[in-house]
């Protein structure tokens, strides 16, 4: 039989991060919200609230023990990552979803000496913010998926084998999320451009200290305020030779390793898509029209309930594919994450606008939080791969 309850543990941990979020998350968000200043520095209201999470274990939750993680299952980073995301999705995604994520990189792909020796910052007592560099300027991230035995097409970043090091050369777009605030990068770069790139990507650890390593100014984004998106430049960027994360040539089947970061996305999402919900719902019983509350207008009534059942549709879905994650992670990398993402984006756009619509004219104010929930929702289209390419790639394994 399904079970579809939560455990006395998982109730508690579901409660801390709620907890964490009302009260850490949300009030340091609407403070870069409500600034004025254009020249504000998101992360230093962000970089607080990431240490006092990373204390709590929700960046290290998926770790093993024995690196000094919590040891937990997907199903459980998701209840963290939707009491996250519900607060602000920027925040859960950017700061918590990645680096959460990316140390599966070191445990799943590295040795035993890069583990040991990377993810030492976990007992250390000092977090790790990570940035995962895939975009380029001019060049589709979806090349990645592209099947075409083209050495011309992908990524042109280049690592070179030089003696006991490698030396990378190349540009990141302005879409990297965390670039130039991480602590360390997973950068993904070919180690030959005469080979297709599915046989040279290859992925390296670069910590942010590397000389030859800079960053282009802040990216501004319609959504996501509480983030930071920059260029990443390598001019003759030295790493030794174990900072290759795996074998030349395997950034494809690392990526392939990792549903986590979809899945996490997903779940960030689906807190989204609640918390536009609520907000309407409470919109909908205190506002009154034509002499009553909004909630017994049955058209709103109808979309409050849509609300609802598509929430409860995307959560279904994410805990789903985490589950798979725990138990099938081929399956849950290459069917049950990308769907799920999709789908909770999907939610999170359709709640956030039809939030809007419930509000009526108040909710395209900027004292409403309709807008911000819609402008948000929308960067989810296309963060981690746009919907298209991800739902075109299901097509594969059906």
């Amino acid at each position: 039989m399904i079970n579809f309850s939560l455990s006395p543990e998982q109730v508690l941990l579901q409660k801390k991060a709620r907890d964490f979020a009302q009260s850490e998350i949300k009030s340091n968000a609407d403070k870069i919200y409500q600034s004025k200043d254009p020249n504000i520095a998101p992360w230093d209201f962000c970089k607080g609230v990431f240490h006092k999470g990373a204390e709590l274990g929700f960046t290290s939750l998926l770790l093993p023990q024995e690196y000094g993680g919590m040891g937990k299952k997907c199903v459980d980073f998701v209840l963290v990552q939707e009491e996250l995301g519900a607060a602000d999705v920027t925040i859960a995604c950017s700061y918590f979803n990645l680096t959460a994520s990316m140390s599966l990189f070191v445990t799943r792909g590295g040795t035993e000496q890069q583990r040991q020796r990377i993810l030492s910052y976990v007992n250390s007592g000092a977090p790790h913010l990570f940035s995962a560099a895939e975009s380029e300027p001019n060049v589709a991230t979806s090349d990645i998926f592209c099947p075409i035995p083209d050495s011309k097409i992908g990524m042109r970043t280049l690592a070179q084998r030089d003696g006991d090091s490698y030396v990378l050369y190349g540009n990141k777009s302005g879409l990297i999320t965390n670039g130039g605030i991480a602590d360390a990068y997973f950068i993904l770069a070919r180690t030959s451009l005469d080979v297709p790139m599915r046989e040279s990507l290859s992925m390296f650890y670069v910590p942010a200290d590397t000389p030859g390593l800079s960053f282009g100014k802040r990216t501004e984004m319609i959504g996501w305020k509480p983030s930071h998106h920059a260029e990443i430049h390598l001019d003759n960027v030295r790493v030794p030779l174990d900072h290759l994360i795996g074998q030349e040539g395997q950034a494809g089947v690392l990526l392939g390793m990792l549903p986590e970061v979809a899945i996490g996305l997903a779940a960030s999402y689906v807190g989204l898509a609640r918390a536009a919900y609520e907000y309407a719902l409470d919109y909908a019983k205190q506002r009154v029209s034509w002499g009553k509350p909004l909630i017994e207008h049955q058209a709103v009534a109808l979309k409050l309930a849509d609300m609802m059942v598509n929430t409860q549709a995307a959560r279904l879905m994410v805990w789903d594919a985490a589950y798979t994650a725990d138990t099938n992670p081929q399956v849950a990398a290459t069917v049950k994450a990308p769907a799920a993402k999709t789908f909770a984006v999907d939610v999170a756009i359709k709640n956030a606008q039809t939030a809007m619509e419930i509000f009526g004219g108040y909710g395209t104010t900027t004292e409403c939080q309709a807008g911000k929930l819609l402008n948000d929702a929308w960067i989810g289209y296309s963060c981690d791969f746009t919907r298209d390419i991800l739902r075109l790639g299901l097509v594969n394994f059906m």
